[in-house]
């Protein structure tokens, strides 16, 4: 088989905040941007990488099933960071954790050499989703 991932998921509270962090700290590339009944799905990407992308999306979505209580608890998680995430790489992580820095991101870890043979660091985006970045081998 030849499966790849083509689109990762991760919610936004602020649309906009979210849209600034990814396409400028990150350097990724808008490829789609969506309103519908008031939410808004932003896909972004890295450059030079057209199938790989992460959808921004509402956190919650009226009328998909989740309840008064799950809402709360999403909520609730995603406002201590406990609630999605996604592990980058990075060709020079050193570099892209400076810039990382220099725009204002909250900085969770700096680059440092992890136990299990990788060195990365960790940042959270606007929503409070952790994002982990490795060195690339």
């Amino acid at each position: 088989m030849d499966i790849t991932i083509h689109s990762s998921f991760l919610p936004h509270t602020d649309p906009d905040a979210s849209l600034t962090f990814y396409r400028e700290a990150l350097g990724f590339e808008v490829r789609n941007d969506v309103g519908y009944d008031g939410m808004r799905w932003i896909t972004v990407g890295p450059p030079g990488q057209p199938d790989t992308n992460i959808v921004l999306e509402p956190p919650v979505v009226d009328g998909c099933g989740i309840t008064d209580d799950e809402h709360r608890t999403i909520t609730e998680m995603m406002a201590k960071g406990t609630y999605a995430g996604i592990n980058l790489s990075a060709a020079n992580l050193d570099a892209t954790f400076e810039k990382l820095e220099a725009s204002g991101a909250e900085i969770v870890q700096e680059p440092m050499d992890q136990p299990y043979g990788l060195r990365d660091c960790a940042v959270r985006d606007p929503a409070g989703n952790l994002i982990r970045i490795q060195q690339r081998r």
